[in-house]
């Protein structure tokens, strides 16, 4: 019988458990750990040290979220998987190789999950870093945050940037607690894809996280729906206001869903309703944005990216662009050339100007571009296109990203992904140039 892991930390003894997997060596995990309490609309407390042990043994639960449209590329039920859900999510969840102990002094890689500031939680099957801890020994910290109406949106009554908040204190839980697991706290990378690129983003030139970490991996970010919304928040702050304190979980579900229906009104930005808000604690004003960004240059090496397609992952589900992909003859140029627009305006050129300023700055960091293409796969290089080969979980991701690929070609494209973001995470550096198929790599003073 295996021993479960124990650690003792100044959050308390924690017990976790072996995760032996298909894909990966053995790993020890502790899951479903408390890393803060938060009263609704409240910012986070620190969870205080607990007497006795922690069971460390359970998913962290998802904050509550509204059904969504099926995007092509995700297996049906596994969106959430196995967990449960609750508005009070201050949870994270820690994956260590096994044997890992003070000491070792590892690097360590915060995950903070993406679903456009409304979807998503840490645990979530597709978040599986058991493969990347095994082959590359590092410590991945998976953080569950709240979204949404809970998280995101202003209102009287309501502060903004809860859901954030929530993230910084995972940050400093983690400095306060991982070297016990075999991290080394001086050596921290924030990690996120789509808005948790955003929020990473944003984690740079928030008040307070000088010091708890040093570098930021950002896929995928949409920065080009992330200006100019200061009028659509307060729209829907207002319509958001006339809810009482104490709405149900199911009324605020409702109306967030009601919301973004309206946003979609407001022009582009309203396909990301939710989101940080400038000028609000922690978060400097939108005139100072610039600025502080320059000024976290120097303190913060990145890693900044995007896919070549990524709208493609999207067009199913919207109707105009779908019906266009189904015209003959003219539709599908047409199509692709409609994808590649909103890739460009969303995604790419929020990518470019965010390393030039970095570099520009004087700061280090690297810029990427996923460029894999199948001709039989319509999701060839789309938005998350990437993720299933950082995290190596074929049965959670389903095969529709990686249709038309080679099984032993992809497999040696994750491995060597996984091998690049660890690497930067471990040193700040990464091999730059072309790796055949899959992506190519910059330094960020030639973008």
């Amino acid at each position: 019988m295996t021993t479960a892991p124990q650690w003792t930390c100044p959050a308390g003894t924690i017990r976790g458990w072996v995760d032996v997997g298909p894909d990966h060596a053995p790993v020890w995990r502790a899951t479903g750990i408390r890393y803060a309490h938060a009263d609704r609309y409240a910012a986070p407390r620190p969870a205080p040290a607990v007497v006795g042990t922690v069971e460390a043994t359970d998913w962290s639960p998802a904050c509550p979220q509204r059904p969504v449209r099926a995007l092509e590329g995700v297996s049906p039920g596994t969106f959430l998987g196995p967990l449960e859900i609750s508005e009070h999510c201050q949870y994270l969840s820690v994956t260590a190789p096994e044997g890992t102990g003070p000491g070792d002094r590892l690097p360590v890689m915060v995950w903070i999950h993406g679903g456009g500031y409304v979807l998503g939680a840490g645990d979530q099957p597709f978040y599986d870093p058991s493969a990347l801890v095994a082959e590359q020994r590092v410590v991945v910290v998976n953080v569950t945050y709240r979204l949404g109406m809970f998280g995101f949106l202003s209102r009287e009554g309501v502060p903004a940037n809860l859901g954030l908040l929530d993230i910084v204190e995972a940050l400093r839980w983690v400095q306060r607690n991982i070297a016990a697991f075999g991290g080394d706290p001086g050596n921290v990378t924030v990690w996120g894809e789509s808005a948790g690129a955003d929020a990473a983003a944003h984690l740079m030139i928030a008040e307070g996280t000088e010091g708890l970490f040093s570098r930021a991996i950002m896929q995928s970010a949409p920065i080009g729906v992330m200006r100019g919304r200061a009028a659509m928040t307060a729209e829907l702050g207002a319509r958001a206001s006339r809810l009482p304190v104490d709405a149900s979980v199911e009324e605020l579900l409702r109306v967030e869903m009601e919301l973004a229906r309206f946003a979609l009104r407001l022009g582009l930005s309203g396909a990301m309703p939710f989101g940080p808000e400038y000028g609000e604690h922690p978060l400097p004003a939108v005139e100072r944005r610039e600025a502080a960004w320059i000024d976290a240059a120097r303190r913060v090496d990145v890693l900044v990216g995007s896919n070549l397609r990524e709208a493609a992952l999207f067009a199913p589900v919207v109707g105009p662009v779908a019906r266009l992909g189904r015209m003959p003859v003219v539709g599908p140029p047409v199509h692709e050339g409609l994808v590649r627009w909103l890739t460009d305006v969303i995604f790419t050129r929020g990518a470019e100007h965010f390393i030039r300023r970095h570099a520009e700055a004087r700061g280090h960091g690297y810029h990427y571009l996923v460029h894999a293409e199948a001709e039989d796969n319509p999701l060839s290089s789309a938005h998350a296109a990437e993720l299933p080969l950082l995290f190596w979980n074929r049965k959670a991701w389903g095969r529709a990203l990686l249709h038309g690929f080679d099984p032993v070609e992809t497999e040696a494209w994750g491995r060597r992904m996984r091998a690049d973001w660890a690497g930067f995470a471990r040193t700040g550096r990464i091999e730059t140039g072309t790796v055949d198929g899959l992506m190519t790599i910059r330094p960020g003073d030639r973008v």
